[in-house]
């Protein structure tokens, strides 16, 4: 997935997911201040995207049906919506990566059936996300909390990636608060 970087940090009882605001078309920004990561199920849960938007405004709407399903089960919920997203004729052809967590687990969701938890607590999406990764990762054993390292990663991130910029979008989720 191109034209954007979303980060997901999870250290010491707090997880961050944070995005950038830049919005793509070809080789031509159209927008620097896009809202990529959400709150879902009255707060509950906290989500971003990357790939194209319309089709994961159709997701969060799908996944948050699936959460209103299966309170509290965010992995349940998660292989429930990308088994629809395999198998659905509209959904199949949606083309996102989505990365969502709430005070427990974090998962990476994809069309093609992925839902992994991140070794170690730090997962990152889009075309910048392996920047974003290498710099979280390198930062994550220091006295940094998790918003602070998502921050830097990100702003790692925006200064290597031409589909990146620094308007970021951050929210967070302490363990144990509902």
């Amino acid at each position: 997935m191109h034209a954007t970087t979303i980060l997901m940090v999870r250290k010491n009882g707090r997880v961050v997911i944070g995005g950038d605001g830049q919005v793509s078309l070809g080789q031509t920004i159209v927008k620097g201040n896009a809202r990529k990561v959400r709150r879902l199920a009255k707060g509950a849960v906290i989500g971003g995207f990357a790939g194209a938007t319309a089709d994961a405004f159709t997701l969060f709407e799908r996944l948050e049906a699936k959460l209103e399903q299966y309170p509290g089960q965010l992995t349940r919920a998660c292989v429930e919506l990308t088994k629809d997203w395999r198998t659905d004729r509209y959904l199949r052809r949606l083309e996102a990566m989505m990365l969502v967590a709430d005070k427990d687990v974090g998962l990476l969701l994809s069309g093609s059936g992925d839902v992994l938890e991140p070794e170690g607590g730090v997962m990152a999406i889009g075309s910048g996300g392996n920047f974003a990764l290498a710099a979280a990762r390198a930062l994550e054993d220091s006295e940094h909390d998790s918003e602070t390292i998502v921050r830097r990663a990100l702003g790692i991130a925006a200064e290597i990636c031409v589909y990146t910029n620094g308007n970021l979008v951050i929210e967070a989720l302490e363990a144990g608060a509902d």
